[in-house]
């Protein structure tokens, strides 16, 4: 999607209102002194422009400037005294607090607030992927891999987290799930992740599990092949 085709945004006044308290309670680490914009609603109209679809600091700086001023309201924007119309964040306003923001910390912080946005019903999906980002370097050199979790049908990140460069996916993924309300939930995952200390995790936060068995897990997937080769086993 393009920086000109990330459509508006329809927001309740009640999630908007919980957007912003949850962004009020992250640090703020810039100085005082020419302050324009306060961090949360500089932060509530990045991750909005960013669901809807804005890919980039320029992107999102053009979706703001499009929004209506009771949607700049909503999101805390600063009210300038002599229009007395509520003033967007600027590009370099928005890439300045990005830049600095702890986004590990964001990404904890909102779970809950993105669960709810694409309904936060008990029941769905959700996946476990991770991808190494291209064109992204560690100060070592070595490249980033991000896990996410990732609603199923709407595509939505509920977290995700950089997996370290000495370790690998497995014991970030129940770091990355304990934050997030799993109860009544699935989770798919592959097969790298089809480990017992998982599948215990899930089990104990009340989810159910899916996953792919291969060459990993020998054992079990001998007893699998053995099972389903019974006529006795029922479809």
């Amino acid at each position: 999607m393009t920086k000109s085709e990330a459509k508006p945004m329809k927001l309740s006044r009640s999630k908007a209102d919980k957007l912003l308290r949850i962004l009020m309670s992250l640090p703020d680490s810039r100085q005082r002194r020419g302050r324009r914009h306060d961090q949360a609603s500089v932060l509530a109209v990045a991750i909005c422009a960013v669901l809807c679809g804005a890919s980039s600091y320029v992107a999102i700086a053009e979706w703001a400037q499009r929004s209506s001023q009771n949607f700049l309201r909503r999101l805390g924007c600063r009210k300038d005294p002599s229009s007395k119309r509520y003033t967007p964040p600027s590009e370099p306003t928005i890439r300045r607090v990005l830049q600095g923001i702890n986004a590990e910390q964001v990404d904890q912080a909102l779970a809950g607030w993105v669960h709810s946005l694409a309904g936060g019903k008990p029941g769905g999906a959700l996946a476990i992927d991770g991808k190494t980002l291209r064109g992204a370097r560690r100060g070592s050199g070595g490249q980033v891999h991000l896990l996410s979790a990732m609603l199923h049908g709407t595509g939505v990140i509920l977290g995700q987290c950089e997996v370290d460069e000495k370790s690998n996916e497995i014991p970030a993924a129940p770091q990355l799930l304990d934050r997030i309300e799993l109860a009544g939930m699935t989770v798919t995952a592959d097969a790298l992740h089809t480990q017992r200390e998982l599948a215990d995790f899930l089990v104990n936060k009340g989810a159910d599990y899916v996953f792919t068995v291969k060459d990993n897990q020998p054992t079990l997937r001998r007893d699998i092949a053995e099972l389903f080769s019974s006529p006795s086993f029922p479809p």
